[in-house]
């Protein structure tokens, strides 16, 4: 007797776990349709985050998960990415062709803040979403070298607004492409805020799932624009395990709270260093800071990034380790943790 009901087939769909997010469809907020035509199931599963990696697996799952409620069953399963617009902070209205804005902060310096933002820009669109990233860190802008566009300049055809730059698929603006590098801006505040607001404004996006922001270090002027007039989804701190980078990008978590930005989770970045020669691993800067930064903040730790001397190589070319090795470890570490930081941004209203 066949037990096939659409009920029946979204319960046990619900129910099937996503082992790289550790979670079970249902919980990830996955909408499930299903149809039944005698003993023939099509089901399509809709999420909110993008699945490249993870439609065919699901797929399988989920033809394996009605047949047995079946074994008769000819099951017909498609997993499809819906990334739809998540509410901001406060009455601020969505930025027009761009669906979700994230800003990546670090509260300290040297944390390999805007490595972590490229590579996982990268990752994201890997997995199929089409992402931006506005380098918003004007007195320090580190992806025109980071994505090989350094030196280009981007075109205004209206002579107000500015095309953004293409590199390895994700649309760029920098106020590295407007000023000589080589030479410091020096800028006050005001300068500073209006800048950032114009880059990220007077920007042409195309209808973008997703725009990172590559905050400076710190909680002053840029941050505080950022916080009070874009309309950002969510916020990701990076920092290290050494308690010092942990308490300052504490600072930073509770500015965005105070403001209202959503926190989606930490990224412990140089969590430890692997020998090439010998294997031998070693906690350069401690243990434990990723994790101790995000229980205290009651906010999930997305994942840990190793001290590797490839990414810092690879970066510094403009090839970054999900353009140069994309089925390499450190590109799969990027992966997971922008699936878990995109899941986390989907199940918020």
């Amino acid at each position: 007797m066949s037990h096939l009901s659409v009920p029946a087939i979204q319960e046990a769909v619900a129910a099937l776990r996503v082992p790289q997010l550790d979670a079970d469809l249902g919980s990830l907020g996955a909408v499930v349709e299903a149809t039944i035509e005698g003993a023939n199931a099509s089901v399509l599963v809709r999420l909110g985050f993008p699945v490249a990696s993870l439609a065919e697996g699901l797929s399988r799952a989920i033809g394996e998960a009605v047949r047995a409620l079946d074994p008769a069953a000819t099951v017909k399963a498609r997993v499809e990415q819906a990334i739809v617009p998540h509410k901001p902070q406060g009455n601020l209205a969505p930025m027009g062709k761009v669906r979700n804005v994230i800003a990546v902060a670090s509260g300290k310096g040297g944390v390999g803040k805007s490595t972590v933002t490229v590579n996982l820009a990268l990752a994201l669109a890997a997995e199929g979403a089409r992402v931006g990233i506005l380098d918003a860190d004007v007195h320090g802008p580190s992806q025109p070298r980071m994505l090989g566009l350094a030196g280009q300049k981007p075109e205004s055809l209206d002579g107000k607004t500015f095309e953004p730059l293409v590199a390895h698929g994700l649309e760029v603006i920098s106020i590295g492409f407007l000023v000589d590098q080589s030479a410091p801006v020096i800028w006050r505040g005001p300068m500073v805020t209006q800048a950032v607001t114009q880059l990220g404004f007077q920007t042409n996006w195309h209808d973008l799932d997703y725009l990172l922001v590559d905050l400076p270090p710190g909680t002053g002027d840029a941050q505080l624009t950022l916080s009070q007039k874009v309309p950002l989804a969510g916020v990701l701190i990076v920092t290290t395990p050494q308690l010092l980078a942990t308490e300052v990008a504490q600072r930073g978590l509770k500015m965005f709270e105070k403001v209202g930005v959503p926190i989606l989770g930490v990224i412990e970045n140089m969590s430890s260093f692997i020998c090439p020669k010998c294997g031998h691993e070693e906690s350069l800067f401690g243990e434990g800071g990723g994790e101790q930064l995000a229980a205290d903040c009651g906010v999930p730790l997305l994942g840990k990034v190793p001290l590797n001397s490839a990414i810092r190589a690879q970066t510094d070319a403009g090839r970054p380790p999900l353009v140069a090795e994309p089925d390499g470890t450190v590109a799969r570490r990027y992966r997971e943790i922008a699936l878990r930081a995109a899941a986390v941004l989907a199940r918020r209203p």
